[in-house]
């Protein structure tokens, strides 16, 4: 079990080396005058400390800040209307933003300093203990935007209620009558997705419907994890007639699929998504789904991350805002077309 990293300091890990604390302070900050084998130990033991080393914050902050925001992967709808969000607040409040791709580079988080970014934004970005020592080491305070892994130390960020949404999405497809509700989600390991299926299983408990173990499936936030969701969930025996999906664009790929075999949305087969991206209301039929506000998560994940760079400190380390079901066309009572049991 990681020692707690508010309790580990430089000369924890020099007595479990067996070597001075200017050993281990000059592999923390990348010196190159350390032995490699020495080296690799300290590594190895700072990574199983998951030490986080302290925060160095600059003394003076441009009036006029720029902001780094990064992200991973592909520029999904989910991401344009957080960034959105990020780029109108900037304008309001006369920062500025420059728009990346998440870097693993040895000195991304120095680089980005030199360059004169002033805080780090991630948006669904994978954020370890490695990479917030180095971003500690550069002094570059940062803010996660619906953070996809919550690491141990107290990083800021701010996301949606999850929990609830899954909760709402379940209750809302239970109410038209439906027993027979899949879940088809996003990465079993992320923390939105977890809470997203707890709300699930809450909703079903509490309504007494039986969760079958093959309904409740992980996968990607892909519309091709929504095609092969979809029709792995379709062949069973016995079928869901409803199936609430991680994102707006696995909701998409389970209709596609749906489409493709004769079945008609809502009439056979009822589907709701998470987020309320433009591909909900683009779907055909417009999709049911739980509205997260993407666009105010990033302005508030703006004026985190200005605050930050000013030096000041903030209420709390994790923001949550309210997320709300949005009724459409793609839910309606289970019919007598509904996918039959086998």
């Amino acid at each position: 079990m990681p020692t707690d990293a508010r309790r580990t300091t430089l000369a924890t890990i020099a007595r479990a080396a067996g070597v001075s604390v200017a050993t281990v302070s000059k592999v923390v900050n990348d010196r190159t005058d350390v032995a490699p084998q020495t080296r690799a130990r300290v590594l190895e033991l700072l990574h199983r400390h998951d030490y986080f080393a302290p925060v160095f914050r600059h003394t003076e902050v441009p009036q006029s800040a720029t902001i780094e925001v990064q992200f991973a992967g592909s520029l999904r709808p989910y991401v344009a209307e957080a960034v959105e969000g990020i780029a109108d607040a900037a304008a309001e409040l006369g920062a500025s933003v420059v728009i990346g791709k998440s870097s693993h580079a040895t000195h991304w988080a120095r680089d980005l300093v030199t360059a004169g970014r002033r805080a780090l934004i991630g948006v669904t970005s994978v954020y370890t203990a490695t990479h917030l020592n180095a971003l500690a080491r550069a002094g570059l305070p940062a803010v996660v935007l619906d953070p996809l892994h919550l690491p141990h130390h107290r990083i800021n960020s701010v996301g949606a209620t999850n929990f609830t949404g899954g909760l709402a999405a379940t209750q809302h497809l239970l109410s038209l009558g439906h027993r027979r509700v899949a879940h088809l989600g996003g990465p079993a390991e992320a923390a939105c997705n977890q809470a997203r299926a707890h709300g699930y299983r809450a909703a079903m408990e509490a309504a007494g419907a039986p969760v079958h173990p093959a309904y409740v499936r992980p996968g990607e936030f892909t519309y091709a994890a929504g095609l092969a969701g979809a029709a792995a969930l379709l062949d069973l025996e016995e079928p869901p007639t409803a199936i609430f999906a991680g994102n707006d664009e696995i909701a998409l790929g389970i209709i596609e699929t749906a489409r493709t075999r004769g079945l008609r949305v809502p009439e056979d087969l009822s589907v709701v998504g998470f987020d309320d991206t433009l591909l909900a209301r683009m779907a055909s039929p417009p999709l049911t789904t739980v509205r997260q506000p993407l666009r105010e998560m990033g302005r508030v994940a703006l004026r985190t991350a200005l605050r930050l760079a000013n030096g000041e400190k903030v209420e709390s380390h994790h923001i949550e805002l309210a997320t709300e079901l949005v009724t459409r066309e793609s839910t309606a009572p289970p019919g007598p077309g509904a996918v039959p049991a086998r």
